[in-house]
C-alpha cells in the first residue's frame, strides 16, 4: 500500500498562501478607513448642498471644502491612534505655472507634544519641512514628498488635469514601543486614507465649480430676461408715445383738411387761413418727430452728419427765439434773451445748434405756466454757455438722474399727460457731445430749472471729416436765383408714382411759372423725352417699374440726355443716401417731405426761373 505523508512537501506554496481569514485588527483598520472617508464624503456633500444657494455661497463654499478635508483627516488620523505619531494635515495652494506655494489650510492644533510638525523631504539632505499656516513650500519640496515611501503628499488635481494644490501630512518617526499591530496597520492604510481623500477633494471642488458656473449662468440669465424685459417696457412706452405723438398732429391735419373740404376753401377766409396754419404746424411737428427717432438712430450707428460752419450767434438766437415766440405768448409767458457782446460766432453746425436749443426751449415751455423763459447766452474760456431757464415746475433729483437716458419722461401734471418720445434730450446730449460740449442741469422742484449748453468756440476738424461742406441746401442757406446760370427753358419733367406729392409739386411748380410734365413710370419718363427736352427732370428714387438713380445711370449714358439736369427727390434720409444719389449721376438731392421753397431754388439753379408770383 502506497504511504502518504501528512507534511508538506519542500517546494508546497502553502506556506506562501496567506491565511483567507483577516484578523481582527485588519477589519478594524479597513473600516476605520473606510468610515473616515464615507465622514468626509458626507462633509463634503453638506459643503456642496450649502454653495447651491447663492453665488456668495458657492464661492466661499472652496475655502470650507479645504479647511473641511484636513480638519476631517486630522480627526480621522487621531482617533486611530496615530496621533502618537504627532500628525497634523494641510493644504498648499499654487499659482499655475508657479514654483512657490503656500500653505493655506492646516488643521486644528496637533498634539501639544509637537506644535511644530515636521517632516523630512530626503533624508541625505536631511532638509527637515514644518507644516504651519502660511508656511511657503517649494514644488520641488512637494514633488520630493510626492515621492517618498509611503508618500506625504498628494495632488489636488482638477478634470482638465491641472494641479490645484496639494495635500501633506506632516508626522514624526513612529518610535518602537508605538508599533502595535493595529497602529501599523493604520498606519499602513494612512497613505491609501490620504489618496482618496485627495481625490474626492478634487472631485468636490470640481463639482462646486459646476455649481457656481451654473448659478452664474442663471444669473446672468435672470440678469438678461431682467433687462429685455426692461427694454420691452421701455419699447411699449415708446411706442405708446409714439403713437400719441403721431396722432395728434395727424388728427389736426386731417380733421382741419376735412372741414376745408366741406365748406369749399376760400383764401378770404381769415377761419380757413387759421385752418392752414394749423395744417402745416401740425406737419411741421410731425416731422421733427420721426427726425428725432431717426437722428437718434443715425447718432448711436456713429452715421450722423455735422456740417461745420461759422454760426452768427446772434442771429441764429433770434431765429430760434422767433420760432418759440408764438407757444410762449399762447402760454402767457414772457421770452428773455441775454446776450453778451463778446459772443458773434463759433464753429459749429447751425442745423443741429438750432435743434438743440430749440429741444431745450420747448422742454422748458411745455413745464412752465407763469413767468418766464430764457436764453442767456455768455463766453467762458474757450467755451461758450447757453443756458435756457425757465420759471415752471422744477425737476427732483431723482429724476435729474433719469433725464438724458432714452425714452424717459418726467410727467407734465402741467400739461395733465406725458408729451413727446422722451428722445429730446438724448439726442441733445449726443449732439453737443459730438461738438466736444456737454449739457449741464440745475434744478430744483417748483423753482424752476436751468439746462446749459456748453460748446467749444473753435473745432478741431479732421480732414475728410468735417469742415464747411457747401454742397448741400437747407431751407436755411438758399442759392439766389440772380447768381446763377439758368438755361432758357422753363419745362420740368417730373417722374413720381405718388399722386399726392405729384399734384402738390405741380401746383406749386405751376404758380411760379414752370410748366411741369408728369410722368409714373420709367417707360413713360422714355417716352416724353422723345417730345421734350427738360430744363430739369425731378426724379423719385422708387419707382413702380425702375430704380430712379439706375435710371439716372441709362440717362448719363446716353448721349442725347446726358447733358439734362437731374435732382433726386426721396424719403431716403439717412448716412450716405445723398452720396449714393450723387454717385449715380444725379446734380442734387433733396428729401421727402419735399421743402418747397428749397426745391424751387435748387430747380432755379439749373432752369431760367420764370417771372410769375410765388404761390406759397
Amino acid at each position: 500500500m502506497q504511504q502518504y505523508s501528512s507534511l508538506p512537501e519542500q517546494n508546497s506554496q502553502i506556506d506562501a498562501t496567506p491565511t483567507l481569514l483577516k484578523t481582527i485588527q485588519q477589519l478594524r483598520a479597513e473600516l476605520w478607513l473606510e468610515s473616515s472617508l464615507n465622514q468626509l464624503q458626507s462633509r463634503l456633500n453638506d459643503c456642496l448642498l450649502s454653495a447651491c444657494i447663492t453665488v456668495p455661497q458657492a464661492r466661499a463654499a472652496e475655502t470650507e471644502i479645504f479647511q473641511t478635508v484636513v480638519n476631517e483627516l486630522n480627526s480621522a488620523v487621531d482617533t486611530s491612534r496615530l496621533a502618537l505619531t504627532q500628525c497634523a494635515v494641510g493644504i498648499a495652494l499654487f499659482q499655475p505655472q508657479e514654483t512657490v506655494g503656500t500653505v493655506c489650510y492646516i488643521s486644528h492644533s496637533p498634539s501639544p507634544a509637537s506644535q511644530s510638525p515636521f517632516l523630512e523631504v530626503t533624508p541625505k539632505k536631511r532638509k527637515k519641512l514644518r507644516l504651519k499656516l502660511q508656511e511657503v513650500i517649494e514644488l520641488k519640496d512637494l514633488q520630493r514628498l510626492e515621492n517618498k515611501q509611503p508618500p506625504s503628499a498628494w495632488r489636488l488635481v482638477d478634470n482638465s488635469g491641472e494641479v490645484m494644490g496639494w495635500l501633506i501630512i506632516a508626522t514624526a518617526p513612529l518610535v518602537e514601543s508605538d508599533c502595535d499591530s493595529l497602529i501599523a496597520l493604520q498606519t499602513q492604510l494612512t497613505s491609501q486614507l490620504m489618496a482618496r481623500s485627495a481625490k474626492q477633494c478634487a472631485t468636490a471642488l470640481a463639482q462646486l465649480r459646476q455649481i457656481l458656473f451654473w448659478q452664474q449662468g442663471y444669473q446672468q440669465l435672470s440678469s438678461s430676461n431682467q433687462e429685455l424685459e426692461r427694454t420691452n417696457q421701455l419699447k411699449n412706452q415708446f411706442l405708446a408715445n409714439t403713437s400719441h405723438e403721431i396722432r395728434t398732429p395727424l388728427s389736426s391735419i386731417i380733421g382741419f383738411t376735412h372741414l376745408l373740404l366741406a365748406q369749399g376753401y376760400d383764401p378770404t377766409r381769415e377761419r380757413h387761413q387759421e385752418y392752414l396754419t394749423i395744417i402745416q404746424s401740425s406737419g411741421r411737428h410731425l416731422l421733427a418727430l420721426i427726425n428725432d427717432i431717426l437722428d437718434l438712430s443715425k447718432i448711436e450707428a456713429n452715421q450722423l452728419e455735422v456740417q461745420w460752419e461759422t454760426v452768427d450767434v446772434p442771429v441764429l438766437c433770434g431765429n430760434v427765439l422767433a420760432l418759440v415766440k408764438e407757444k410762449a405768448a399762447n402760454k402767457g409767458l414772457k421770452l428773455r434773451l441775454e446776450l453778451d457782446p463778446d459772443v458773434t460766432t463759433l464753429v459749429a453746425d447751425p442745423l443741429r445748434l438750432k435743434q438743440m436749443l430749440l429741444n431745450l426751449l420747448f422742454n422748458a415751455l411745455k413745464f412752465t405756466t407763469t413767468g418766464s423763459v430764457g436764453l442767456q447766452v455768455a463766453p467762458k474760456g474757450v467755451f461758450v454757455h447757453f443756458t435756457i431757464w425757465d420759471t415752471g415746475i422744477g425737476i427732483s433729483q431723482a429724476d435729474q438722474a433719469h433725464l438724458f437716458q432714452p425714452y424717459f419722461q418726467i410727467l407734465n401734471v402741467v400739461a395733465d399727460g406725458i408729451e413727446g418720445t422722451g428722445l429730446g434730450l438724448t439726442v441733445t446730449r449726443k449732439l453737443a457731445e459730438i461738438h466736444g460740449g456737454s449739457v449741464e442741469v440745475e434744478s430744483e422742484v417748483d423753482r424752476g430749472s436751468r439746462f446749459t449748453l456748453i460748446l467749444p468756440l473753435k473745432q478741431e476738424v479732421e480732414s475728410g471729416k468735417g469742415g464747411v461742406n457747401n454742397s448741400s441746401l437747407s431751407a436755411n442757406f438758399l442759392v439766389p436765383p440772380s447768381s446763377l446760370a439758368p438755361s432758357s427753358s422753363t419745362d420740368i419733367l417730373l417722374v413720381e408714382d405718388d399722386l399726392a406729392n405729384a399734384n402738390l409739386m405741380q401746383i406749386y411748380l405751376g404758380k411760379l411759372g414752370y410748366k411741369v410734365t408728369w410722368v409714373k413710370t420709367a417707360a413713360e419718363m422714355w417716352e416724353a423725352l422723345t417730345q421734350l427736352d427738360p430744363a430739369v427732370i425731378l426724379m423719385d428714387v422708387y419707382l413702380p417699374d425702375g430704380n430712379g438713380l439706375k435710371l439716372v445711370q441709362q440717362l448719363r449714358g446716353n448721349p442725347h440726355y446726358r447733358a439734362i439736369p437731374v435732382i433726386a427727390q426721396t424719403a431716403m434720409a439717412m448716412k450716405g443716401d445723398r452720396e449714393t444719389c450723387l454717385a449715380a449721376g444725379v446734380n442734387d438731392y433733396t428729401s421727402k417731405p419735399i421743402d418747397l421753397p428749397l426745391l424751387a431754388n435748387l430747380i432755379a439753379k439749373y432752369s431760367k426761373p420764370p417771372t410769375a408770383t410765388d404761390g406759397r
